[in-house]
């Protein structure tokens, strides 16, 4: 059985999903690693990890405007503000989503189906550069 690991950095346009599954596969081909289990960390908690449908935007564009409903950028609302009034919405949305994903590799593919994707889920609206963590067991 071998390990792999390795940091990714992801930059953002502000709130949204960025679809991360080509730099993901691309790092996995590199390994050399046919059949495993790869663990994704996203390193932040303002920001997590999901996987979508990769097909039809509109779901992407109907997750976020759910999720700026179910939790409203008003400051009244919490104590924490110091960081903005963006900033403790996107640690109650990274709360609801997660952090931490593990996705099967067979014949040095991941198991995605059909119309799935890899995204993190940036949830402040400025840019950042995120890093999830990736690790790799396998053979």
């Amino acid at each position: 059985m071998e390990q792999s690991q390795a940091t990714v950095t992801i930059p953002t346009a502000g709130q949204g999903l960025t679809d991360i599954t080509g730099k993901v596969s691309g790092w996995l081909q590199e390994t050399g690693v046919r059949d495993g289990l790869l663990t994704l960390f996203c390193r932040h908690t303002s920001a997590s990890l999901t996987i979508q449908e990769n097909a039809d935007p509109d779901v992407q564009r109907d997750l976020e405007t759910f999720f700026s409903r179910l939790v409203a950028e008003d400051p009244a609302l919490y104590r924490h503000t110091a960081e903005g009034p963006d900033d403790m919405p996107a640690h109650i949305r990274a709360a609801l989503t997660q952090t931490q994903l593990s996705i099967p590799v067979q014949s040095g593919r991941l198991l995605l189906g059909t119309w799935q994707g890899i995204y993190l889920f940036e949830h402040r609206r400025a840019p950042h550069r995120r890093q999830v963590a990736l690790h790799l067991f396998g053979r």
